[in-house]
């Protein structure tokens, strides 16, 4: 018995366990991780709830600091950046966080506790322990 429960270890991430389709805090928007040819995790905004309720309108990235930008639709944007997974700490880091309510992009880590479809995402200034930490649901329909 000890024997099996020495090779079974719950907490174990895959690197690959990021991937699909994540709901953001609000149920607002879906952001779509994938990884890029360095094997690094990117994540674009694939769905926005007011889009699609009552055919509203498309939002515009109207923060984003530079001002040629400001006129591209959200949808499609790429929010995360660069992630690597480090496997000795179970987290994807070094990684970056567009926020388009703010137009500031943030450091960023990302980690998966006990359930396999909540995302932890933390982005901060400086140093981790400074920011701010939310949860994604991965979108089971996808």
């Amino acid at each position: 018995m000890c024997l099996l429960l020495l090779g079974f270890s719950p907490m174990a991430q895959d690197v690959n366990d990021i991937i699909g389709v994540w709901f953001t805090q609000d149920n607002d928007s879906k952001i779509t991780i994938a990884k890029d040819d360095n094997g690094e995790a990117f994540g674009t905004i694939t769905w926005i709830k007011e889009v699609h309720a009552d055919g509203g309108q498309m939002p515009l990235d109207v923060n984003n600091p530079d001002e040629t930008l400001r006129d591209k639709p959200l949808l499609g944007r790429r929010i995360l950046n660069g992630f690597e997974y480090n496997q000795s700490r179970n987290r994807w880091q070094k990684g970056t966080i567009y926020d388009p309510t703010t137009g500031k992009t943030h450091k960023c880590q990302m980690w998966i506790e006990d359930d396999l479809n909540i995302l932890i995402v933390r982005g901060y200034v400086g140093i981790s322990l400074i920011g701010r930490q939310v949860e994604w649901t991965r979108d089971l329909a996808e």
